[in-house]
Formats: structure tokens, sequence, C-alpha cells
């Protein structure tokens, strides 16, 4: 989900002035207290809840039918009720249903229960789809539903975030999503993100001590209370829910700011698309109405005559087209690995053209080892490793791959951190890059190793970024027992070593400790400085063996991939280089600080990898790519992602990512391959070109032959289709354009990205409108002045016409090859058969007989087939020239 950060910061002080009015009360009801102004234990008393146990699952499920699903906002997908009447909304359908009511009590049952029927039909028809393209997806984002952990029963156990309910007790980790407004039970170094809430970027810490705070503390300072919508980002906690869904503060936001969600490119396209057919279609209504009332024609028929014609005009059907591709689409690229989250996401992914990617896991195997652990002269050295290992150990943050590969390997090489008691850590952060634990002996002999004796004293480890772990360091160990002070010739040793690493592709980090005195318990960040430096862990993380592959597969899809690194310059480089990307097109973070942001957006284009990059930085360089006029996809898994995945036209991240990112995402990759990827983007473009095809296909036969029809009431003395036919006419069709959903689409449509253009749109339309009209008028004349066809002769001629010449020339225009060679599915092309087949058969039947059709001489039949072979070979030639033309 994602929030405009704007009104939410502006609807801050009408929040806290809002929270400063509630007082305590003895309700039990969740709404009715100051939660954060109560010891917790009496919060779990009105919740009528225990910390211990939690809620038994049938008082959650009590409680989910009292509170309804956790969601913050009061929008709902629609019910299968109100999907079908979604079908009913066009003016036009409601008019017409109106009129032919009307014409029931005038004229009779049988002309108005055909048209009703045939309108309802259709309705049927396009809910039947589209409620099942909403069902297929549902069951699709149920996948990578995020998920928080709860006692239920006394019992551990993971439900859907949307089922947590007010007395709830979580259990929450870094990298979590706070699904509700909660008081906080117990914590370890909490440190929590509220920037949505409070407008800060960087985390708060959360404690329970001094719980009760007073009735008046505003929300960013209440520090014992979580809110729905925020994350955690290091430490846990334990917390109880006492509100959730529309009771919470992001829910109280989402009631006072209107905010929409941000329309998409295609969206757009298609609004203004439709704006455009219902001004020429209104105008074409008007004018046929008004010049059959003033031939004197009967005034119900002509206006039933004008709404048929508006309905055969209007592609009433591009909604549920739209939804059923996109269905189809979700449902492909999942058997590719890739679910959508959300649909209209499929869309901007056929139209990206940059990928910005970390290396970890993408690019690399993202299965990270611990190389070897080595002194600041880059020699072995155990007591680094050891040192790390205490740190990794003891971190209560989220287990990073790091952390994983040091207690991995030190627990290979037999190493116990139990001999230590962990006293406090300073959790890492994205600023300062580095992770400190306060630990200290149990025994005299546990610091046995340093072959000196420190039983008696506090030891402080820190692990980071190399630059930010030298930046606390006053001086470096030179041997097991003596230490320096860092020079110029030290820090240069130190700086050699590193680059040597980095050059051959390994990540390094920098271990220092610090002793303190027995007195020492608490550590703050400013206790990290004068440490002394230990030296270097090295990490490898191979690159993928089909990275290269990959990204060439990319370049052949039109699409350009960004490494955006946290890593060094010297590794992203090496990594670049390895995979195929220019190592001498590369921005650090801190080049990039200096840069206004008018000059990186004219350079951000030819940037390949950008290293050293902080997660305030990596939104930034989306921002460019997107002003710069490119649609950008971002591929991430880790929380200080989070920024860049929602400033993306298209978040994408990887099952195993943490929740919030998950959230955040528009797609979610259940394997991290940009292979997969490059599967999801075809499917994507491929769902694009479909969904074009049904608008190509409204904008040409079908447009003509109603505007034909129009036409041709001007002159004739009387109506050339009835409208109960021009509805069977505009059903027909609709069977055959719902199938379009399944057909293949070219290769050539698929090497390149896919965008709305309107103006392409037209230029179709002006030129195979007229075509259709022109082959129609043909048939008109042969009718009148060769065949000289009786009333209902004409209008049966007409109708087999226009349905098999509308259906057949779809075969055409749904591709720019040439017909014989792109093979359409083979659901399209039954259907197009049958529709075909049925037009010719119809008038034989009774149903042909209810409808006005009766039965035709050989004669004309043949006439039929030689006007639309003629209409399908130019609308070949037609198509020809104008794509050669387009391309010229």
């Amino acid at each position: 989900m994602r929030f405009n950060l704007r009104p939410l910061r502006q609807s801050r002080t009408n929040l806290e002035a809002s929270a400063e009015k509630d007082r305590n009360s003895n309700s039990t009801h969740s709404d009715d207290f100051s939660y954060w102004s109560q010891d917790v234990d009496k919060v779990a008393q009105q919740l009528h809840t225990t910390f211990d146990k939690g809620l038994t699952k049938q008082e959650a499920r009590s409680r989910l039918r009292e509170y309804g699903k956790n969601i913050p906002t009061k929008k709902k997908p629609p019910s299968s009720t109100m999907l079908l009447l979604f079908q009913f909304k066009s003016p036009i359908v409601i008019i017409f249903i109106a009129t032919a009511i009307l014409s029931y009590s005038l004229e009779g049952a049988r002309d108005a229960t055909i048209i009703l029927a045939i309108v309802f039909l259709s309705a049927g028809l396009g809910f039947w789809q589209e409620h099942g393209a909403t069902n297929a997806v549902e069951k699709l984002i149920s996948i990578v539903k995020t998920r928080t952990a709860v006692l239920r029963n006394g019992v551990e156990m993971e439900i859907f975030a949307e089922d947590v309910v007010p007395g709830d007790v979580l259990l929450l980790t870094a990298g979590d999503r706070i699904p509700g407004d909660c008081s906080i039970v117990e914590s370890r170094d909490l440190f929590v993100n509220e920037s949505f809430l409070t407008g800060e970027s960087y985390p708060v810490e959360k404690a329970t001590e001094g719980s009760a705070l007073p009735v008046d503390t505003p929300i960013h300072r209440r520090s014992n209370a979580l809110f729905m919508g925020s994350y955690v980002t290091s430490g846990r906690a334990k917390a109880v829910v006492v509100r959730t869904g529309i009771r919470t503060e992001l829910g109280k936001i989402s009631t006072l700011v209107k905010s929409r969600r941000i329309e998409t490119e295609f969206e757009r396209g298609v609004r203004h698309f439709g704006y455009f057919l219902v001004e020429i279609t209104l105008i074409l209504v008007i004018a046929n109405f008004a010049i059959n009332v003033f031939l004197q024609r009967s005034v119900l028929d002509s206006f039933l005559f004008s709404l048929a014609l508006a309905i055969g005009l209007t592609p009433q059907l591009l909604p549920a087209i739209i939804s059923v591709n996109l269905a189809h689409g979700a449902k492909r690229m999942a058997s590719k690995k890739v679910i959508v989250k959300k649909l209209d996401s499929i869309e901007n992914l056929g139209s990206m053209n940059i990928l910005c990617s970390d290396k970890t896991g993408t690019l690399t195997r993202g299965t990270i080892d611990l190389h070897s652990a080595v002194n600041a002269d880059g020699l072995e050295d155990d007591i680094v490793l050891f040192f790390a290992y205490l740190n990794a150990v003891y971190e209560t943050g989220f287990m990073n791959p790091i952390d994983q590969a040091i207690t991995r390997e030190g627990k290979r090489r037999g190493l116990d951190a139990s001999a230590f008691e962990k006293l406090d850590e300073i959790p890492y952060d994205f600023i300062r890059k580095r992770l400190s634990i306060l630990v200290r002996p149990r025994q005299a002999n546990s610091l046995e190793i340093r072959k000196i004796d420190h039983s008696r004293q506090h030891l402080l480890i820190t692990k980071g970024a190399i630059y930010n772990v030298l930046d606390v360091c006053s001086q470096v160990e030179t041997a097991p027992e003596a230490v320096s002070d860092i020079d110029a010739r030290h820090r240069e040793k130190i700086e050699s070593v590193f680059k040597q690493l980095s050059l051959k592709g390994f990540r390094v980090l920098g271990i220092s400790y610090r002793y303190f005195d027995p007195t020492k318990t608490h550590i703050a960040r400013e206790d990290e400085n004068n440490s002394i430096f230990l030296g270097f862990l090295v990490l490898w993380d191979p690159v993928k063996d089909d990275a290269s592959r990959s990204i060439a597969t990319l370049e052949e899809l039109g699409i350009s991939l960004k490494m955006v690194s946290g890593d060094n310059r010297l590794i992203a480089s090496y990594v670049g280089t390895k995979v195929g990307l220019s190592g001498s097109r590369l921005l650090t973070g801190s080049e990039l600080d200096k840069m206004n942001p008018e000059a990186l957006e004219k350079q951000v284009g030819a940037i390949d990898i950008f290293a050293e990059i902080e997660p305030r930085q990596k939104e930034r360089i989306i921002l460019a790519l997107k002003k710069a006029g490119n649609v950008v996809g971002y591929i991430g898994d880790g929380v200080n992602d989070t920024p860049a995945l929602h400033a993306s036209d298209i978040g994408i991240s990887v099952d195993t990512a943490t929740d919030v990112v998950k959230e955040e995402a528009d797609l979610v990759l259940m394997e991290k391959n940009l292979g997969v990827l490059a599967d999801g983007v075809r499917e994507g473009r491929s769902t694009f070109a479909n969904t074009l095809k049904y608008v190509f296909m409204a904008t040409s036969s079908n447009f003509g032959n109603m505007f034909s029809t129009a036409a041709a009431s001007f002159f004739l003395p009387f109506i050339p289709m009835l409208p109960k036919q021009i509805l069977l006419n505009n059903l027909l069709t609709d069977l055959q354009e719902m199938t379009i959903a399944s057909d293949k689409v070219d290769k050539e449509v698929l090497l390149k990205p896919r965008r709305w253009d309107l103006n392409l749109i037209r230029r179709f339309m002006i030129v195979f409108g007229p075509l259709s009209a022109v082959f129609d008028f043909a048939m008109f004349g042969v009718l009148i002045f060769l065949l000289h066809a009786t009333t209902d002769q004409f209008r049966t001629a007409w109708f087999i016409e226009s349905v098999v010449s509308a259906s057949l020339v779809v075969l055409i225009i749904r591709s720019t090859r040439p017909l014989l060679k792109s093979k359409p599915s083979k659901y399209l092309l039954i259907a197009t058969c049958l529709v075909a087949a049925a037009a010719m058969i119809v008038p034989f039947t009774s149903i042909g007989t209810i409808f006005g059709l009766v039965l035709l001489p050989f004669q004309f039949y043949e006439w039929i087939c030689i006007i639309v072979a003629s209409y399908i070979i130019a609308a070949e030639i037609t198509k020809r020239l104008f794509y050669a033309r387009k391309h010229s």
C-alpha cells in the first residue's frame, strides 16, 4: 500500500489536536481509552487478553466479526452483487432499459423482451469475465499477503495482517510492518520508522520504561506505542494490539485525506480514448435521431435505433476486456514465478525501460560466505573472527546474510559466545553504517584468548563499513598486545589492504573494539569513539553464472539495467564489469550529493553503476530517472529499499523479502533472478498488446459498421438495421472479443517497451474506420441496385456482412505482420469461426425469425463473400502501408 506523504504530514496537526481530546474510559472498546497514558497491564485487562497466551482462536474470530478486516480504509473490493450492478452503470444502457420498458407498454412485449434479454446477456458476459478475473487475482495476491506473528492460545503462529484484531499479542522483529496501533509490552533495542506519520526520516527508539505517558502526549512522542503502517528497523518487541483498521491513526488519516491513487499512463490513455469516442458517439446519435424524426419515422423506433447505435459505437466492454486481459496476464506471470499484487503494474511493466537493482542476490548468488578474517596487516587472525562472532551472535536486529555467514563460520570453527553476557547494543542504521555490542565476561578467563588480563573490563565491539568504523577509531592494533595511534602511515596501510581485497571482488567490513570499566552497562553512539581498529572481515558473494546473459536479455527487451549498491566503488565496479556494465560510468553517493537536481537529471541516464549509495539517495536516483522521461522499475528486498520502491513506477520484491518491502512492492518474484523478471516483462507487454487489440478493433470495423448504418438511415426509406439486430450484432462480436486475452503476440512487439499512444489510435481510426465504411456502402449499393433487396432481405444481408467482416478483420488488425505470418491463438481462431458461422446460420433458425432475419437467395451470399473478401484484402494492404509509413 502506498501513501502520499505530503497530505499525511499535513494531517498530523489535526490528528494530534484530536488526540489531546481523548480521555481515559472504563469501556472495553479499543477506541474509547488513551492506551499510551495507561500501564500496559491495565491495557491488557481492558482488552481481555494476556501477554503469555494472547487471545483464543474463538475470541479472535468473534472480534474479527465485530471489528471487521484490519484494513485502514473504508474502501473494500466490490461484492459480486456490486460487480454485476456495475455492468449497468453506463447511462446509455440505463436509458435503453427504460426505453425498452416503455416500448413494452406501448407496442407489446416481444421486441422489448428481446432487447432486454440481449442487454442482460451482455451484462452477464461482462460480469462472468470480471468476476472470474477478480477471483483469480485475489488467489494470486493471497500467496504474498503480509503475515504477522501473534500468540493464539499461547502458541506462536503466523496469520494474515488483515486478520489481526484488538487484543492480539504481536511478536515483532526487524523488517516487520506493524499491523495495528499497539501498546508495547516488552522490547529490546527497538527502533521503528514512523516517517509516514511524523515526517521524520530517521527511526525512533521505542521502549516500555516509564510506560504511562500524559494523555496529551503528541503522537511523535508516544515512545510506548506503535502505529499501524510503521515498521521495525531493528530490535525486537512484544506488543498488544489496541486498534485496527480505520480506528488506527493511519485509518484516521485515510478519512481526513481524500487522496486518490495516482493514475497510470495507460489508465489516463484509456480515459482520454473513452472521452474521444463518447464525443463522436453523441454527435452521431443525436444527429441520427433528429434526422430520422425529421423524416417522419416513428419517434420510439428512431430513439431505440439511436440508442442501439450508441451501444454499438461505445466500447462498453473495454473495462471488462482490460480486467480480463490483466487477470490472464497475472495468471501467466504467476506461472513464470512472478506474482502480481497490483494489476495496473502489468501496464507499467510493459512500459519499463530502466531497471535499478542492488547486486546482492540479483547479480550475485546472494549466498554470502566469510572468506577470511584478517588483521590490519592483511594476515589471518583468529581474534578478529572471534570478536566478529560475538558481535553477530548478540545482534538482535534483523539477522542479515552477513551475520549469518559470520555465525556459520564461527560455529564451524567451534567458537563459543556463552562465556560472555550481552549488556547493551547500538543497532545498525544507514547513517552510521555501524553496529556495536557491549559484552562482559562471565568468568575470569573469558578473555585469555587475548593473552592479557582484561577479565574485569567490559568490551565494546563495533562492526561496519570500513571508513565508518575508521571514523570512530583513534588507534590500531599492530600486534596482540600492542596498539598505536592511527597516523597517516597506518591509515594508508589499512586503506591499501582494503583496496586490494575489494579489487578482487570481496566485500570488506571493519572490526574495532574498546574496553570500559565494569560500571559501564549501557552505551550510546558517542561511546563508539576512540575505538581500536582490529582488522577486516572478508566476505565473498560470487557473481551469478547467468547474470551477464540475463542483463543481455533485458537489453534485448529495451531495458537498461543500473546497479544501485551500498558497497564501495571498487567492489561495485568489479561486479559491474563482470556482468557487462561499464565500470567507467560510475557515480558514488558522495559525488551524487554534490550534484544539483538539474545536473543529476541530465547525467543519470548515462551512469551504469551507483556505488556507496544510502537509502535516501536511492529514492533521489529513481526520481531523477523518472523526471528524465523514463519508466523506472526498482528491485529490492531490504528495509532500506522501501523509499526507492515507493518512488519507482514499478516496485519489485522477492518472496524472501521483509514484510514491509513485500507490502510496498507491485510485483513479487518467487525467485530472485533477472531471468524470471525478463519473462514477467514479456508477459506484461503481451497483456498490454492484447488490450490495445480490442481498442484497435473498436476503432476500425465496429466503428465503421455503426457509422455506415447511421449514414444509410438518412437516405433509405427504412431503418437499415433494427435495434434488436444491432444488439445481437454487438453480442456476437463481444463473444469473439473476449478471447483476445488469450491471443498470441508477435515477438517484435515484446522487444521494446510499450506505451499508450492516443495519436496512433486516432490515426488508426481515421484510416481503418472509413475503409470499413467504403465496403459497407458498396454492400448497400449491391443490395439496392443489383439485388433489389426487400427491407427484410437488406437488413438480413447487412447483419450477416457486418458481423462476418467485423469478426474476420480482427485476424488482420491483431498484428503488424502479414496475415499468414502471424498465427492467432486457437481460442481466438475458434471464436472467429463460430461467430462468422453463427451470423450465416441464424437466419435459418427460429431465433432468426425472432430477430426479423429472413432466408436469403444464394446470390446474396455470393455477394456477401465477395464484399467481405475484398474488404479483408484491402485491410491487409492498408495495414502494411499504415505501419510502413509509421516506421519510415
